[in-house]
């Protein structure tokens, strides 16, 4: 697996650092991507510390920014080969589908959507051209539930899990691998660019005030039993290092393979009621 390439993108924090890191130990050659080079000093001085700096390479790539996708482009045609894609870039948003504006759907969708199809249609001439490759889409247990509050990001993610799908079914035939991974909870930073919509629903004057409180409240109980994200690196290089994968979906985390098998055999009125049950808004 030593000589293997990986592109991976959101590299600066969360799964996406962890995986990079991951990778490296298990000798993979990453290339870590993140939009702000600023906390590449810092990920470079861990990197020596573990022995691993000649096994990252760091470069700027923005998601959402046509110009930088394409400078990243010119970067990658200096590779000999493409082994891997991992789709990790991602935030989310929160707040009541009333108060969220459309221009803020769209920056929700911009990254957890488009910026996923824009590095993949990068990679993929390469990849058909080698006659293999493999694309790891970082998704969610959001990507196959609804929550409130949260319904940015659970449309981008139900959306990237249709577009994985197709995607997977037509690069198939050109020997390229597509595979979804959907975590649960876990201790990352995804929902700090989330809260200035949050704040929104939180107002007195917002009809969803008790409704959020009620949200954060559930939030706030249940912090100490979100997962290791090392958990997930794992799944990520361990993927990375199988030579097929028969699955599409792989979902990790506490509870999450429960909830999505309740959810397919509970009727909705049922599985609504438990759900606003646990919030304390069933008699909203």
């Amino acid at each position: 697996m030593n000589n293997q390439t990986v592109v991976i993108t959101g590299a600066s924090s969360g799964f996406g650092l962890m995986a990079s890191l991951e990778l490296a130990k298990r000798g993979f050659s990453v290339i870590a991507t993140m939009r702000n080079l600023e906390n590449r000093d810092t990920i470079i001085t861990l990197c020596k510390q573990m022995g691993i700096k000649n096994k990252l390479s760091f470069y700027q790539l923005d998601v959402t920014s046509a110009q930088s996708v394409e400078n990243f482009s010119v970067q990658l045609r200096k590779l000999p080969k493409i082994d891997i894609l991992i789709n990790n870039a991602g935030f989310a948003l929160g707040g009541f589908c009333e108060e969220i504006s459309i221009s803020e759907y769209k920056e929700q969708f911009e990254t957890n959507l488009f910026g996923v199809i824009s590095v993949t249609q990068v990679v993929l001439p390469r990849m058909r051209k080698q006659g293999y490759g493999k694309i790891i889409n970082v998704s969610s247990i959001s990507g196959k539930m609804g929550f409130p509050g949260l319904s940015p990001y659970v449309a981008s993610k139900h959306a990237l899990e249709g577009w994985t799908e197709c995607l997977r079914l037509e690069v198939k035939p050109f020997g390229i691998d597509v595979a979804l991974i959907e975590p649960g909870s876990f201790q990352t930073n995804i929902w700090s660019q989330g809260k200035r919509i949050a704040e929104r629903s939180k107002l007195h004057t917002s009809p969803y005030s008790s409704y959020m409180q009620s949200i954060e409240n559930e939030l706030e109980e249940s912090q100490n039993s979100y997962g290791n994200p090392n958990v997930v690196a794992s799944l990520i290089a361990d993927l990375c290092s199988q030579k097929q994968w028969k699955k599409l979906r792989y979902p990790i985390g506490k509870g999450v393979r429960l909830n999505f098998f309740l959810k397919s055999i509970i009727p909705w009125n049922m599985w609504e009621k438990i759900f606003l049950n646990k919030l304390g808004m069933d008699k909203k």
